[in-house]
């Protein structure tokens, strides 16, 4: 039993390390902007609708190549996916788009929305109202009775 809660602890120990790397790569402004200019470059090939255009996959492959030499992804991905509420959101989405096709595209779905002006606008249905009524008249002393 003593060897199975060491392996498990020395893999969730080279888990936390790797993610840790992953995050330090992914926040890094020279990463960032890889990521934007490969997504300039190809954003509009994709487009919203149920068939993957054959012309996907070579994106999809020139994508994946970004990875880091002679790392396993695909166990890293099963490891991740049990880890899943350990990872911050936006980390895990963007390591799923390096193996996950459907997450890939997603992600240039909404890189156009947004270069084409169709991003989530939100501030048309939202209404702030304070809780308080307020006057910009003086309260009189009888307002301040208790």
């Amino acid at each position: 039993m003593r060897f199975a809660l060491s392996f498990s602890s020395a893999s969730d120990a080279e888990f936390d390390a790797v993610v840790g790397y992953l995050e330090d790569i992914i926040m890094d402004d020279e990463f960032q902007l890889l990521q934007r200019n490969f997504m300039d470059k190809y954003y509009q090939e994709f487009e919203d609708t149920e068939e993957n255009k054959l012309t996907y996959t070579p994106i999809f492959n020139e994508y994946i190549s970004l990875r880091i030499p002679g790392f396993n992804m695909a166990a890293f991905t099963t490891t991740l996916q049990h880890h899943k509420d350990e990872v911050a959101g936006d980390i895990f989405d963007m390591l799923l788009t390096f193996t996950d096709f459907l997450a890939f595209k997603e992600m240039f779905l909404d890189y156009r929305a947004e270069k084409e002006g169709r991003g989530l606008d939100l501030s048309s249905g939202l209404v702030v109202t304070s809780l308080c009524k307020s006057s910009s008249v003086p309260a009189s002393q009888n307002d301040l009775r208790p």
